[in-house]
């Protein structure tokens, strides 16, 4: 099974609000886009949304250029559907975050919480790498959000990277300037506890 098809059977056969990485809001990731973008016509892009509650709290924080990716179009209809008429204000994205052609320098933001670990190739890292370098603005920032490095080795049951801030950053290398990283630990909503690492960092 290819990873578009993985991800459109698990949003279909899976509750969204069930699955592992649900959380209600993504305090820290909004915290972080505010801190960083606080100009609410700042353009910024969420890698990975599938039915997460964010773009409904950018929209709510009074952002208005939103980009939402994800590889499922069953995540985004999901996501779609509960913004209702707020949806057609969002640019929605369906596709693999290492073959879309995106606008040269167009984002502010570049945020993304919890793909970047599922590439567990040095050639699918490095392209990612690339795209980041592509889309977003000389100056504009990455929000990376993965597994620490005590975090679950799987995850939908697919093998996962497990990073530490000194990790992470050397995935990315010197064309980004890491400004700080924290560890957060998100309470899945069977209860267990999963250890995430969000580092952030400017484009030089």
């Amino acid at each position: 099974m290819n990873p578009q098809q993985h991800w459109e059977s698990v949003y279909q056969t899976k509750n969204s609000a069930q699955v592992s990485w649900y959380a209600q809001h993504l305090e820290v990731s909004l915290q972080l886009i505010q801190y960083l973008a606080p100009h609410r016509h700042a353009s910024v892009l969420d890698v990975g949304t599938g039915a997460s509650t964010l773009p409904d709290d950018l929209l709510a924080a009074g952002y208005h250029n939103l980009s939402m990716l994800d590889i499922s179009s069953q995540a985004l209809a999901i996501t779609q559907r509960r913004l209702g008429v707020d949806a057609p204000t969002i640019q929605w994205l369906v596709g693999d975050v290492l073959a879309l052609d995106f606008a040269p320098h167009y984002y502010d933001v570049w945020h993304d919480r919890a793909v970047f670990h599922f590439l567990t190739e040095n050639s699918q890292r490095e392209r990612y790498v690339q795209q980041v370098l592509k889309a977003v603005k000389p100056d504009g920032h990455v929000i990376m959000a993965t597994f620490g490095i005590h975090g679950p080795k799987q995850c939908s049951g697919l093998e996962v990277m497990r990073y530490d801030s000194q990790g992470l950053h050397s995935a990315f290398g010197q064309s980004f300037r890491l400004l700080d990283s924290l560890t957060v630990n998100h309470q899945t909503p069977s209860g267990m506890t999963q250890e995430f690492l969000y580092c952030y960092c400017r484009v030089e």
